[in-house]
């Protein structure tokens, strides 16, 4: 990591020293006001002033000064005795000077030596875990994906992110776009943090009907802002650049909670055509509320839903409503409410639950008790689901890949967070029960760089060692069915030369699809932090020093929800995670690994009987 840093900051100062020979000089000054204020002075301001940062400090304030009201400090951990790395803080172009105030920082802190004016921001990866082929941003955090919408040939992916640092904070929409859902293009941020709060999560819709006024076909997005001073809000901003930019609505908020609830959050606006209005869901405590307009600007309460459904203790967040076919009849429709929920997840901290029922157009019918609980993934690392408007027919999530529990502190410092693979979303049968499968997307076939193909086996008691075969940085998918014929377990585990390992296996005396990661290779992290400001959710705190007990664990899936003897896999693995599909996702399962080094080869093994594998294929991967 010493090293990685080390060629970050020569760019940046090559940037710097570059900057400095242009026709007007550039020029930074200073002035220490008491211990914890200093006024920053810029003459012929570069496009960014290089901050340092120091994950272990407290956040200090950086505003930039222009006058305006809507002026807004944002919190940044800058150095106080070590860097850790760098974060551009854009400045006005065209400008003689710019001013910022740097509050709550030590005059004697090193930060002071080490801020730099450049007019370039080097992003070149500098992080091992960095993934080969799922989203992550370039620099900086991310958590929820937001907003997320099709149009005109492009999949746009809004999420949190946080741009002065790698833990959560300054809650911004980045901002990416696709015309794959897998290779991404990264824009500037699209909807940034502002004096009525941080931009929580939400959604956007393609207005064709130009419901709000601002052009058929505009892009409008929804979010909630949240801050001590205003709560939690919902409001509204829309573009017609193609979602490059947005205009946030003048009358903001768009809609409160009637009842002064505090978590009341994350609204999903979708067209519901029988009632031809628009309605919105909203996360609002243990419940989700359902609203209707016709303009997008004006909102009636409906009903809520949800209050001691699933697993307990909860808290709903990010929810999406979505109507699919059972088994591929589309005269047999439900509609499916995804919930996701922290804490709750069987193997702790958050996870995505959901709900098939009816909508009357006013109220969600779940068709369950209360006390059943399904579960869209079976992995640890699989949150804030949401999925695609726009898509016609087409019903495509995509995840964020890590929990709660330990999200701010895993081993990874230019950027943190990933969205896992994108999934199509279906519903079947079984054993009279409606369930949702969730498979990775077919597009994940163009990541396909190449594949080599293993002979059929047979197992007994013996183990069978494989090389793995990978694409670039250890990337592939492997794809394969088992029959476990009399076998009681069978297995295989994902190997490097350290003696790392992920064990992946059926229990077949249990009923389970097991992934072991409790030797997967850095499985115990983190620092005792700070918490955030209030204006945070208790989830979003880092509070724990030891995550052994949180991050090295196996989970399972019940085996029961699939078809019958012999299950095909598909198994994505990249740099800092595995994901499994079996049987065309009706068991999906998400978990972050970190291995030393890339695993390297494929360990095959069987228990109290004999199991075959076949068409067995591992598939380099790459972008």
């Amino acid at each position: 990591m010493k090293k990685n840093f080390y060629h970050l900051t020569m760019a940046l100062t090559t940037a710097a020293a570059l900057a400095a020979c242009q026709p007007q000089k550039s020029a930074i000054s200073f002035e220490h006001q008491g211990d914890t204020l200093t006024i920053v002075h810029i003459t012929n301001p570069t496009k960014y002033l290089i901050l340092p940062i120091q994950e272990s400090c407290n956040e200090g304030k950086v505003k930039l000064v222009t006058g305006s009201p809507a002026d807004m400090a944002m919190d940044v951990r800058l150095a106080v005795d070590s860097v850790e790395y760098y974060v551009p803080f854009a400045l006005p172009q065209g400008a003689k000077e710019a001013t910022l105030t740097i509050g709550r920082v030590a005059a004697d802190a090193i930060c002071w030596d080490s801020i730099q004016l450049a007019d370039t921001f080097n992003t070149a990866n500098t992080d091992y875990y960095r993934p080969v082929y799922h989203h992550t941003p370039l620099y900086g955090w991310m958590n929820d994906a937001n907003g997320l919408v099709y149009k005109d040939g492009e999949y746009h992916l809004y999420f949190q992110y946080n741009p002065y640092g790698s833990k959560w904070g300054n809650m911004h929409w980045g901002h990416s776009v696709s015309k794959d859902l897998i290779h991404w293009d990264h824009l500037d941020p699209a909807i940034a943090r502002d004096t009525l709060g941080h931009i929580f999560s939400g959604s956007t819709v393609i207005d064709k009907n130009n419901s709000a006024g601002y052009g058929k076909d505009a892009m409008i997005a929804f979010y909630t802002s949240a801050s001590d001073e205003h709560g939690q809000i919902q409001c509204m901003a829309y573009s017609t650049d193609n979602g490059r930019t947005y205009t946030k609505y003048e009358k903001n908020p768009i809609l409160t909670p009637f009842d002064g609830l505090k978590d009341f959050r994350d609204p999903k606006v979708f067209w519901y055509e029988p009632a031809q209005k628009w309605y919105m869901i909203v996360s609002a405590d243990k419940n989700m509320r359902f609203y209707s307009s016709t303009d997008l600007k004006n909102w009636e309460y409906l009903s809520q839903f949800g209050e001691g459904y699933g697993v307990q203790p909860n808290q709903f967040e990010c929810p999406d409503f979505i109507q699919l076919p059972v088994d591929g009849d589309k005269n047999k429709m439900k509609w499916v409410m995804i919930v996701n929920i922290n804490p709750g997840c069987p193997f702790g901290g958050s996870a995505t639950e959901y709900f098939v029922g009816d909508f009357d157009g006013k109220e969600f019918h779940c068709d369950t008790d209360k006390s059943v609980t399904k579960w869209l993934d079976f992995g640890k690392d699989h949150y804030a689901t949401v999925c695609f408007s726009n898509l016609g027919e087409r019903v495509v999530a995509v995840p964020w890949m890590s929990n709660w529990q330990y999200a701010n502190v895993t081993p990874i410092r230019q950027y943190r967070g990933a969205n896992a693979l994108p999934r199509e979303l279906s519903l079947y049968t079984k054993d009279g029960e409606i369930y949702m499968a969730a498979n990775a997307v077919k597009e994940t076939e163009g990541l396909r760089k190449g594949t080599a193909y293993v002979n059929d086996f047979v197992m007994t008691d013996e183990h069978l060692v494989s090389p793995l075969a990978t694409g670039q940085e250890g990337a592939c998918e492997l794809e394969m069915d088992i029959t476990p014929n009399k076998a009681q377990t069978v297995g295989f585990q994902l190997m490097n030369d350290k003696g790392e390992k992920t064990d992946i296996y059926l229990d077949l005396k249990a009923g389970r699809l097991v992934m072991d990661r409790t030797q997967s290779g850095l499985v115990a992290f983190g620092e005792k932090s700070e918490p955030h400001a209030k204006e945070t959710d208790d989830h979003r705190k880092t509070e724990s020093v030891n995550y052994v007990n949180d991050f090295a664990l196996g989970t399972w899936a019940p085996l029961s929800l699939c078809e019958g003897k012999t299950y095909h896999l598909n198994v994505f693995v990249d740099k800092c995670s595995v994901e499994i599909f079996v049987d065309g996702g009706r068991i999906a399962m998400t978990n972050l690994v970190f291995p030393t080094i890339p695993y390297n080869a494929l360990r095959f093994y069987t228990q109290g009987g004999e199991a075959e594998v076949k068409n067995l294929k591992v598939h380099q991967l790459g972008l």
